[in-house]
């Protein structure tokens, strides 16, 4: 018999921050190394190291490139990791766009915050640095999806298509013959992009996603309230701003609104993406036709019809511009990014509809938005919100409840324990007993730094 450690280090018991350590007599493998997003005690402890020695893990293995799956790769390294990141080669691009941006990002707020003082810190320090994004970079390396690849003597995994986002896996280990499932995120059967997720047969011990585990998509048209809204818009001659998440929703919101005026279902009106990242993420469509399902000729199209904002000047001519307009700008859950400028300059005007497109995590100025605050703080200052705000919770990329209990409907075996992860507790518990009673499966919910002791 084996002993193995599975150490819970981050979406235990939250939706962020997924990391997992897997620890063996052969190998020691993390799932995952995202960024804690959301509320100001989890964001904190993004500065805490993290309570293993990193130097001793092998590898890591990425079942996509969002930021809470990703974002701390930088600061892993920083402690001493030095083995492969590895992940399926789109998984990689996005993961490298999203890194860049994300550093900039800290390196630009940690400016701001020492020059208009408003951090406590002096002086404030950025996570971590562009050049320590880089330097992350040099340890990447792509495998493809559905090849099992041998990690050791009694250790192989393989990553299988999950939709959710371009790239995305769920993740199969098989340690000394017991088959590990990490289902990383979830995507959904019905996808504008993306083909349905495949779905394991056997999992002895399975690590799944509750994001959506007590909820069901509203059976809403995006189209027709994407409709509604932009004629409401040109009629109020104001603005409909739409923060948006760079990988998948801005592509799917740019592929519907281009639908639309291909249709001939809303007016000739100016629509512009301002997110550098969401620009760079176009790229990866471009280069991975085979991950996703959108025809080129479209994809050339529907990019000809968006005003592609490429500088930080040109954001500030938008805003100028007294033109009835669409503006779709990073980020989605209106945590920092681009969309932040907009919403300064116009969320105290009663003509500008803000639009939330997907989950809004706690904690999270998109979270206060939904639950209606009359004020929102930016960059240290409050601003009054007079804006309208409305929300599609249906263009989620993440599988509801049903697509959770469908994605394991395939499995033939009883797990011997099913630990559900990345999710808050109201989703968890609601899943936990809706596994249980479907399938009389044992569910646990781990506590963030738990460890768990299985023998094999």
């Amino acid at each position: 018999m084996q002993k193995i450690k599975i150490h819970f280090l981050g979406a235990a018991g939250t939706v962020t921050g997924s990391k997992y350590l897997i620890e063996t007599p052969e190998k020691n493998i993390l799932i995952d190394c995202g960024m804690f997003q959301g509320l100001k005690e989890l964001r904190e402890k993004n500065w805490e190291y993290l309570p293993i020695d990193v130097s001793e893990i092998d590898v890591v293995l990425l079942t996509h490139g969002h930021l809470d799956h990703t974002g701390y790769l930088p600061r892993l390294v920083k402690q001493g990791f030095r083995g492969k990141i590895i992940g399926t080669a789109p998984t990689l691009a996005i993961t490298k766009i999203i890194l860049l941006d994300s550093a900039k990002i800290h390196e630009e707020e940690a400016e701001k915050a020492n020059e208009e003082g408003y951090s406590k810190h002096k002086p404030a320090e950025p996570f971590y640095n562009v050049e320590e994004a880089e330097f992350t970079l040099g340890f990447f390396h792509a495998e493809e999806k559905d090849k099992w690849i041998q990690l050791s003597e009694n250790i192989k995994y393989r990553f299988r298509y999950n939709g959710h986002i371009i790239g995305a896996t769920f993740i199969e280990l098989e340690i000394f013959g017991k088959i590990f499932v990490f289902s990383g995120d979830i995507g959904r059967e019905h996808d504008l992009l993306l083909s349905p997720p495949e779905k394991p047969e056997w999992a002895d011990y399975l690590f799944m996603e509750s994001t959506y585990g007590n909820k069901l998509h509203p059976q809403e048209s995006v189209s027709d309230k994407l409709v509604e809204l932009i004629n409401k818009t040109i009629h109020n001659r104001g603005n409909l701003i739409i923060p948006s998440f760079a990988v998948e929703r801005l592509q799917t919101l740019m592929f519907l609104l281009w639908k639309l005026y291909d249709e001939n279902r809303i007016p000739n009106i100016p629509i512009f993406i301002d997110s550098p990242m969401g620009n760079n993420v176009l790229s990866v469509f471009q280069n991975f036709p085979d991950w996703h399902k959108l025809p080129m000729k479209d994809f050339n199209a529907m990019n000809n019809r968006m005003n592609i904002i490429t500088s930080y000047k040109e954001t500030w001519e938008t805003i100028d511009n007294p033109q009835p307009k669409v503006v779709i700008a990073g980020s989605g859950m209106v945590t920092g990014g681009r969309v932040l400028t907009y919403l300064k300059q116009m969320i105290d005007k009663s003509n500008t509809t803000v639009l939330l497109v997907g989950y809004q995590a706690e904690g999270t100025r998109g979270r206060q938005l939904l639950e209606g605050a009359y004020e929102l703080k930016f960059f240290g200052k409050y601003y009054p919100v007079k804006a309208e705000v409305h929300h599609i919770e249906s263009l989620s990329a993440h599988a509801d409840q049903q697509g959770l209990l469908d994605w394991t409907s395939n499995i033939k075996n009883i797990p011997e324990e099913v630990f559900l992860i990345h999710g808050e507790p109201t989703a968890q518990d609601a899943f936990r007993v809706k596994l249980r009673d479907t399938y009389g499966w044992n569910v646990t919910i781990p506590k963030l730094y738990e460890i768990k002791e299985i023998m094999v």
